[in-house]
């Protein structure tokens, strides 16, 4: 009994592998196709460089975004056919998501939220726009200032009058 069990699931395993073969062989001899549209890093500001790999495009090909110009795809080979591409986001890109179009071996592929750019920050003394003390700032100094004036002359006018006694 345990012996016909055995032999039916190894007759049924053989079977499957048997029907799936030629289909895995039918599907190789297609060509790949690209697929799995990776853009690093995934945030980026304008002017920065993004990394871009595609897998299924073993020859290479070309990628096009909005948000930089059409850039070359070398392969890199492996497992997976991976291509990669180096682009620089140009300066003036609109903040936001963008998409990447890939093209290879004549088939295309696009991601439509593969990277976001980010907006520029102002720099310098705290990211504030504008130079020099604002009002408040003249109304804050004057006051810790006139503060620490009547407080010493407090303190000293104390030292004196206890010098006396």
């Amino acid at each position: 009994m345990r012996t016909t069990r055995a032999l039916a699931a190894t007759g049924a395993a053989v079977a499957a592998l048997g029907l799936a073969a030629p289909m895995a062989v039918a599907l190789d001899g297609m060509g790949a196709r690209p697929s799995n549209i990776v853009a690093l890093p995934s945030v980026i500001a304008r002017g920065g460089q993004l990394t871009v790999t595609v897998d299924g495009c073993p020859n290479g090909g070309t990628m096009s975004s909005d948000a930089f110009p059409t850039t070359t795809l070398s392969p890199i080979g492996g497992a997976n056919q991976t291509s990669k591409g180096t682009a620089t986001v140009k300066s003036d890109a609109r903040p936001g998501s963008h998409s990447i179009t890939v093209k290879c071996d004549g088939q295309t592929l696009s991601n439509p939220a593969a990277f976001t750019v980010i907006g520029g920050v102002q720099g310098g003394l705290g990211g504030s726009s504008s130079s020099g003390a604002t009002p408040t700032d003249m109304a804050i100094g004057g006051g810790l200032v006139a503060v620490a004036a009547i407080g010493g002359g407090v303190f000293w006018m104390r030292r004196r009058s206890e010098k006396r006694i």
